[in-house]
């Protein structure tokens, strides 16, 4: 019996019947006929514990049996208030403020409309566009879309649909370039600042990985001189941490790589180690401290039905508390390392012919090719080989669990070669 599920980025006419998942544990899942695949993408990055893992389970289940869901509407609840404490407790300094959602697209659209809000508040209602980077990738919301890559982006069909923002063009230094090195990318920002600072609420970015939009792996320098450009033309920084949250680039945070304090900053996927969804958009005291006042245009007029949903919330705290306990920076070192080693390090793989790029960064590798027709069938020759991975474009890439053993990391990478060989 054909399902009536519509998958996401499938094409209808082609699409093969999506495997059914029947349970997981540990770094792999099972389907209905039987097969145990190791999950080299982490259901899109966000399983950092893997599957089943016992203590969010329990976590779930005993939130369950005191509260499921109540409005945080004029209510609040012991583990959106404790959730709140300890994310400010966790990300950089000055981020003391926490507006929870669903969803990291929502996440991102909260952070836009408050970026609009804070200068229209201060007297300046010009500045309502949004500056965003070349290879961005930010949600498939309406506001979202309009702030991805217009040209290499998946919404370009939308284009007529969405309003219009400006774009700065993606960095090109990479991790380990010296701040002279990004001096000709920090050049091409300001040039789009100086031109359209008047109109631009917020710089938004994905700090040193730029995701879906290619896997864009740059510097922290960059970072560090976008925050005093900000500074300098009067618009906020927002970083979109969706998918650099909660270690994914070696660190706690990809700000912290550079010591940068976003006025915003959104968090999702890892936040609740992928068992519910769950969003939080914080903000430092000058953005919040802006909403401070006697009009009804100083209230924030946003309200995700699930904003602080009870088992989201008290998920994401046991996920934080087996983070932190388990010392999973130290775990994700490791994963590096096997990257490093087999992939980064192999001269045969570099030199391929249909290899354009390897890069790696924390518990994130990608073999980039020239065409994408280079990588048809690769999902199923993992699956074959008891490995599921899932490319797109011309980006062959692995985000595993952060738990995933060593001899697991190299049967992934050891397909991920194969496909060249």
């Amino acid at each position: 019996m054909t399902s009536p599920v519509w998958h996401p980025y499938a094409h209808l006419l082609t699409q093969p019947a999506a495997p059914r998942v029947v349970g997981g544990e540990g770094p792999r899942f099972t389907l209905d006929s039987g097969e145990t695949l190791l999950d080299a993408t982490c259901s899109w990055w966000c399983m950092i514990h893997g599957y089943a893992h016992p203590r969010l389970v329990a976590a779930i289940k005993e939130q369950a049996d005191t509260l499921c869901h109540v409005m945080l509407g004029g209510l609040t609840h012991e583990p959106a208030d404790r959730l709140a404490r300890e994310l400010v407790r966790v990300t950089p300094p000055g981020l003391n403020h926490v507006f929870f959602s669903d969803s990291g697209s929502v996440g991102m659209e909260v952070a836009m409309k408050m970026a609009v809000q804070y200068h229209h508040l201060r007297g300046r209602p010009e500045k309502h566009r949004m500056l965003s980077l070349m290879k961005a990738y930010h949600g498939d919301t309406s506001g979202c879309m309009a702030v991805c890559d217009p040209e290499e982006g998946m919404h370009s069909l939308f284009a007529g649909y969405l309003p219009s923002h400006h774009f700065a063009p993606a960095p090109t230094a990479p991790y380990d370039a010296d701040a002279d090195a990004v001096a000709h990318d920090l050049a091409a920002l300001r040039t789009v600042l100086e031109r359209h600072h008047h109109e631009i609420a917020a710089l938004l970015m994905e700090p040193l990985l730029q995701a879906a939009g290619g896997l864009n792996m740059t510097s922290p320098s960059y970072l560090t001189g976008a925050r005093e450009l900000c500074d300098e033309f009067d618009v906020l920084l927002v970083f979109d941490e969706v998918a650099t949250g909660f270690g994914r680039t070696g660190r706690l945070f990809a700000a912290d790589h550079a010591g940068v304090t976003p006025d915003i900053m959104v968090l999702s996927k890892g936040l609740t180690g992928g068992y519910l969804g769950h969003a939080a958009t914080l903000a430092t005291d000058r953005v919040h401290d802006a909403f401070i006042g006697e009009t009804p245009r100083h209230a924030f007029m946003h309200g995700p039905t699930f904003m602080g949903n009870p088992l989201a919330c008290r998920v994401a705290l046991e996920s934080l508390s087996v983070f932190e306990e388990e010392n999973y920076l130290e775990k994700i070192a490791g994963l590096n390392q096997v990257l490093r080693t087999e992939l980064l390090e192999d001269p045969a793989l570099r030199r391929h012919p249909r290899v354009r790029d390897v890069r790696v960064l924390g518990a994130t590798a990608v073999i980039e090719v020239d065409d994408a027709a280079g990588l048809e069938g690769v999902a199923a020759f993992a699956r074959a080989r008891g490995v599921w991975l899932r490319p797109f474009g011309r980006w062959l890439y692995t985000m595993p669990a952060y738990i995933t053993p060593e001899v697991d990391m190299r049967n992934i990478t050891g397909v991920m070669k194969d496909w060249f060989r």
